[in-house]
């Protein structure tokens, strides 16, 4: 076995761990940073809306040898707007041109035929209206919204209303960073950009359902037991499943990172960019969410119920006791004292956890 997935046993088995939720102020305070970021950038800059929901025109030329540096000068010039130019696998160029209608859409295909010195029937128009692009931003808005609605009312029901809570907090921490990402480095949003964001929402979500299932299970018959906090057991739930949510993401952002980086960067195809910068920031955030946003803001919201309130306090009194005699409170332990066998992990990686005393010995004889 790879010493990944021996690492992931341990962590499973409560062999090793980190300790995710002791930390978890740590975590809160990255994530107001970061999202104090994306918003300053999303105010300051604002987002570089494409043709599809600004409305204009979009002018596609033969084999041009003209630069695509050169291209958007002369579009600027006589459109009196700013343009963006891509130069298309078979030489030719593609001039998008925000804000333009009908008529003046005319007068600047004629001039950049004689610009770039091509023939002006060879030059395609396609223009689109501001109304369409309304549409299609509102339709966005509303799918978005309902897609969050739904993702609540089934949490709620699937596990519990803190649960639901935590996972539209963790969903819009990922759609914020997101959407301030494309602020600051000033990509281009268009449908494409809404199809990623609702697929980052997909990925987020799953990854962030893996955990609550583990944390459901074994939060069984809490109350009934006095050796492990609610917080203890969802620690012990995120490092169970750490290693397949480090191998699911590694997995995801690989092809999408050639996508941005090779596709977008190396070999120039901008149209790539749209998707793809969605899909790698919100697969990274979405991961991130998941294990220091999600799962510890659930743990924080059950502790504050009477009961875990009730049941912590007689662990620690029973910590406490046992400290003061010089024992261990493991030592305390019945076996039916455990909610469906769980054990939390060690809090610092590396650090093993002993069974309790007596356990699995057949009484009066040694090993």
């Amino acid at each position: 076995m790879s010493r990944l997935g021996t690492l992931g046993a341990r962590l499973y088995r409560g062999e090793v761990g980190y300790d995710f939720i002791g930390k978890r102020k740590i975590w809160y305070g990255i994530s107001i940073l970061i999202t104090i970021t994306a918003i300053v950038g999303l105010a300051v800059s604002g987002l570089n809306m494409g043709i599809e929901f600004k409305g204009g025109a979009v002018f596609t030329t033969p084999k041009t040898s003209v630069t695509v540096a050169k291209a958007e000068d002369l579009a600027t010039e006589a459109s009196g707007h700013q343009a963006i130019v891509q130069k298309l696998g078979n030489g030719g160029l593609r001039i998008q041109i925000t804000e333009v209608d009908t008529a003046k859409s005319d007068e600047i295909k004629n001039t950049l035929s004689k610009d770039l010195d091509v023939p002006a029937e060879k030059i395609a128009a396609d223009l689109v209206g501001p109304s369409w692009g309304e549409q299609i931003a509102n339709k966005a808005w509303t799918g978005l919204g309902i897609f969050m609605v739904l993702v609540v009312i089934y949490l709620a029901i699937a596990f519990e209303w803190r649960m639901a809570i935590a996972a539209l907090v963790a969903l819009i921490h990922d759609i914020t960073i997101t959407v301030g990402v494309y602020a600051l480095v000033g990509f281009e949003v268009t449908p494409g950009t809404v199809i990623g964001l609702l697929t980052i929402l997909g990925y987020s979500l799953y990854d962030t359902v893996v955990v609550f299932d583990s944390l459901k299970e074994g939060t069984k018959g809490i109350t009934k037991q006095t050796r492990w906090t609610y917080s203890e057991i969802a620690n012990r739930s995120i490092n169970g499943t750490l290693v397949r949510s480090i191998n699911t993401t590694v997995v995801a952002l690989l092809p999408v990172a050639g996508l941005l980086f090779i596709g977008g960067g190396v070999l120039g195809a901008g149209m790539l960019n749209d998707i793809s910068l969605a899909l790698f920031v919100g697969l990274a955030a979405g991961a991130y969410s998941s294990i220091f946003i999600a799962t510890p803001l659930v743990a924080d919201l059950k502790e504050r119920d009477p009961q875990m309130k009730a049941l912590k306090k007689r662990i620690l009194a029973k910590r406490a006791a046992a400290a003061a005699k010089g024992e261990s409170a493991e030592d305390e332990q019945s076996d039916d004292d455990h909610p469906q066998d769980v054990a939390p992990a060690a809090a610092v990686v590396g650090q093993r956890q002993q069974p309790p005393r007596g356990h699995g010995r057949t009484p009066g004889k040694r090993r």
